[in-house]
């Protein structure tokens, strides 16, 4: 997937899923773009909905697409691994990826915890992303108050001695709704366009993810401010960045927050129009829709993924 990706210009979409329907509209919308599609869990997804219920949801997922009719390419990811044993749990549960981020580390502890996850991994072969940079935010149990961007020099280094199979960098992005804490009137930084372009110079080839990468569309925002909620500051990074991003060396990009605001948008919008309504099938299939369209117009105008299968 990765290396079609990179020699084809387009990002690898990687969306995090807690829920049924949340994976149904993963599911759906990539088949119907014909995109292939990471899908991802954190370790608070596995502790909400059950580690052995997530597994099977993803064969089931796997079963879905292709009762539909498309045999979509289909990565069940660990994000955000914050130890050995628990990616070797998630390796010995049947994943095909996992994350390791040894980014809040020292650089030589980083190396060391990455390597003892490869080496257990590739034993199965399984993938593993690691990570060099830290992300500012909020994302479950990851939390960092400053970004550190990537130093482009380690790269290389780190990628050798590790043996990971992508390298997740810091150029800007950040967890959660709130990226950036903008004062009246100014704009959103810009991301380090230079520090990936040094990245890919020193590792040319090499998968490259972005983490951090919902665009908090504003339309949500302004739904769940409309119907009760409170969105103050909720900002992200503008999808024409990161289509510059998804064409260059990055080929996996992860989104979280936009399927969250989406459907947290439509739920509050269905059920304060409909307030005899208490079947969660449908205010649920309310937000599942608009997921569905959301994750097509990601597919389709922000990673180039669509009709990539």
């Amino acid at each position: 997937m990765f290396s079609k990706a990179v020699a084809g210009g387009y990002a690898i979409p990687a969306y995090n899923f807690n829920n049924l329907e949340q994976l149904q509209s993963i599911i759906t919308a990539c088949v119907e773009t014909r995109s292939p599609v990471i899908i991802q869990v954190s370790n608070g997804a596995r502790n909400y909905a059950n580690e052995t219920m997530l597994r099977f949801m993803a064969t089931g997922a796997v079963q879905m697409a292709k009762e539909m009719g498309v045999d979509l390419p289909i990565v069940l990811h660990l994000d955000h691994g914050n130890s050995f044993e628990l990616c070797k749990s998630c390796i010995d549960s049947g994943f095909s990826s996992v994350m390791i981020d040894g980014s809040h580390l020292p650089f030589d502890e980083n190396v060391a915890l990455t390597r003892q996850v490869v080496e257990y991994a590739h034993q199965f072969d399984v993938s593993v992303e690691g990570e060099l940079g830290v992300l500012a935010g909020i994302e479950d149990d990851v939390v960092a108050e400053e970004s550190t961007y990537t130093q482009p020099e380690e790269v290389e280094e780190f990628v050798k001695k590790t043996g990971v199979d992508s390298l997740a960098i810091s150029i800007g992005t950040s967890h959660g709704a709130y990226k950036f804490k903008l004062k009246e009137g100014e704009s959103v930084p810009p991301l380090r366009f230079d520090i990936l372009a040094e990245c890919e110079k020193r590792i040319p080839g090499f998968p490259i993810v972005l983490h951090g990468a919902s665009s908090v569309l504003q339309k949500y925002v302004k739904l769940i401010k409309q119907y009760g909620g409170n969105m103050d500051g909720a900002v992200g990074v503008p999808e024409e960045q990161l289509r510059k991003a998804a064409a260059s060396a990055v080929c996996k990009i992860n989104i979280d927050s936009d399927g969250r605001l989406a459907m947290t948008a439509k739920v509050r919008e269905f059920l304060a129009n409909n307030p005899e309504e208490f079947d969660p099938r449908k205010f649920l299939g309310a937000g599942r829709s608009e997921l569905i369209d959301l994750i097509k117009h990601k597919n389709e105008a922000v990673l180039g993924s669509a009709g990539k299968v």
